[in-house]
This record gives structure tokens, C-alpha cells and sequence, in this order.
């Protein structure tokens, strides 16, 4: 699907699965596709799932994704969301009901999730073991402003020539990052290996010293809870959705959404903090993750929304 506009192709056959499944009650999101598909086939109960900039960016998109937002919205029994910001997008856009709305963080696997050494000595192969080494693990596309970091890891590297990227996966900005980082002469000093299995991506979580994301939107990022546990500093834009998990100067730091000088300004300030404030924060972002980000905890309250629903 690539919009709303090709969802209702899709319903005679959807309606066609759920009347051979039968499911005790259907989950699905984001809310313009899966959603919206949901609520035009009229079953219930129906749990409509919020993948956060579904509703903080796409819902006033345009008249088509305006009317998508609604129809799922007003079709589902309960919204499920990660984040504040998006349960008073929720309230702001139709004035969904607070009590048919179930917020916690996805949460991450704690235990695959870890501070620890670089256990598959990813350094030494990368050929970086005295670097300082950046993460970012989000989608190559305008949304999660790859665009921006690589402009800022070009200035910040300027001034500390010790600083090495590693992007994980890739997107529709694949050939433009290409061109930018040879036009810079910076190819050698940025990894990409591609797009990981999941289960491969703690690994270089571990191997590195700072977890950067520029994105234009967020809820509770699942890849900034990764790195949390991890027991990384962040760096991440000034969103109301990040804003509930960093503070800046004190776990990590926050920066305008597009602003490359002052993402460049936090990456030199991480590289200049000292292996003890980092010690710090890897402590306090551990913690975080401990106390809100445990996904075998918060797994629970999808299950009493599941008994809600089936129940009612």
C-alpha cells in the first residue's frame, strides 16, 4: 500500500481472512493502512495501534490522509501509542476518548539489549579501534533526517578527525547519501553495511560510543530505548515524544529538528565529555530502560488490553 487511497481495493479480501480466522479481536496499524483497512471492515473488537508519526505527521498530510485518520480512529474500541505526544495528538485531532486509550512504551529485550564489550570485535574489523564511533540504526528516508546527520557528522568530523559513522539499513536516499559522502571525501570514515536482522543489530550497539537519530518525528523510539539499554549517550532531535526519555546535558542531548551545526556541536561535546560523564550517562540511560523499557513488563498491559477487548 503506498496510501490510504489504495486501502479500499484491498477490503473484499481482508473480510474474506477475517471471516476464515474469526480472531478474537483484530489488532492492527499504522493508522492510514492497516488501520484504516480494519475500521472500513467493521469488525470488532478492534485495537488500533499508533506507530506514532502515523498521527504526529501523516494525519494532516492531506484531505485523503485527514479523512483515513478519522475513519480509523472513530472505528476503533481502543488506540494503543507509545508516547504522550501522541495521546494528546490523539485528543487534538478528534477528541478520542482518554479512557479507550492504552499508552505504554514498546520496550526492548533487556537482556539482548546490554551494556557490554564489543563481542564481535566490530572495531577491530571496521579497522576503528581508537575511534569514536557514531550509531544511527534508522531508515534511510526524509522522515528520519538522514539528510541532516550526514551534514552534521561532515562539520563535527572537520573538528575531530577521530570520529567514524556507521549508518545501519537503507531506503530511497541510498543514491543522494552515496554521492554526498564521495563529494565530501568521507566514504572511508562512514560504514554501511545494510540492512541487519534484528538480532544483529545489539551487537553494534555495543561496539560503539554515541547512538545519533535526526528524525523529523517521533513516539517512544524502540531504537532509542536499543540504545538506552545498551547504556549509550544519545543524541536526538528536540521532540516532544523524545523529550520523555532525555534530558538534555544530563542522559544525553537534544537538538533541533534539521539543525546540522547543532547536532555537529553535541557530537563534539560527546567526544569531548570524557570516558567518566559518559560512564554516567551509560548508568542513567541504563536505569531509564530498566524502570520504563522493559518489554517483558510492559508485553502485560497489551495482554489486559487484549482481555479488555475480548471480554467486552
Amino acid at each position: 500500500m503506498k496510501g490510504p487511497e489504495d486501502v479500499p481495493s484491498l477490503l473484499p479480501a481482508f473480510r474474506d481472512v477475517l471471516a476464515d480466522v474469526r480472531p478474537a479481536v483484530l489488532h492492527a496499524g499504522p493508522t492510514q493502512s492497516c488501520g484504516y483497512l480494519a475500521a472500513l471492515s467493521e469488525f470488532h473488537p478492534f485495537l488500533l495501534m499508533s506507530w506514532g508519526s502515523d498521527l504526529l505527521v501523516d494525519a494532516e498530510r492531506s484531505e485523503v490522509w485527514r479523512r483515513a485518520t478519522s475513519v480509523a480512529l472513530h472505528g476503533s474500541d481502543l488506540l494503543l501509542c507509545d508516547s504522550a505526544a501522541v495521546r494528546t495528538k490523539a485528543h487534538t485531532l478528534l477528541g478520542y476518548d482518554d479512557s479507550r486509550i492504552v499508552q505504554f512504551p514498546w520496550g526492548v529485550d533487556l537482556k539482548e539489549f546490554r551494556p557490554g564489550a564489543d563481542d564481535r570485535g566490530l572495531r577491530h574489523e571496521m579497522g576503528w579501534d581508537d575511534s569514536f564511533i557514531i550509531l544511527s540504526t534508522r531508515s534511510w528516508e526524509p522522515l528520519y533526517g538522514i539528510e541532516t546527520l550526514l551534514e552534521a557528522f561532515r562539520r563535527a568530523y572537520a573538528k575531530e578527525p577521530r570520529m567514524r559513522l556507521i549508518l545501519l539499513g537503507g531506503g530511497s536516499l541510498a543514491s543522494k547519501i552515496e554521492r554526498f559522502l564521495k563529494s565530501n571525501k568521507l566514504d572511508r570514515f562512514v560504514h554501511r553495511p545494510g540492512v541487519m536482522p534484528h538480532d544483529a543489530i545489539s551487537a553494534y550497539f555495543r561496539a560503539v560510543d554515541l547512538y545519533v537519530s535526526c528524525s523529523l518525528s517521533d513516539g517512544s523510539s524502540v531504537s532509542l530505548l536499543e540504545a538506552m539499554a545498551t547504556g549509550l549517550p544519545v543524541v536526538v532531535s528536540d521532540t516532544p515524544g523524545n523529550r520523555e526519555w532525555v534530558v538534555s546535558g544530563k542522559n544525553g542531548w537534544l537538538a533541533p529538528v534539521g539543525d546540522a551545526d547543532a547536532f555537529a556541536g553535541h557530537l563534539i561535546t560527546s567526544i569531548r565529555s570524557g570516558s567518566s560523564a559518559r560512564a554516567r550517562i551509560s548508568q542513567a540511560n541504563r536505569g531509564i530502560a530498566e524502570r520504563r523499557a522493559d518489554w517483558s513488563r510492559n508485553s502485560e498491559q497489551l495482554r489486559q488490553a487484549y482481555e479488555r477487548l475480548a471480554g467486552a
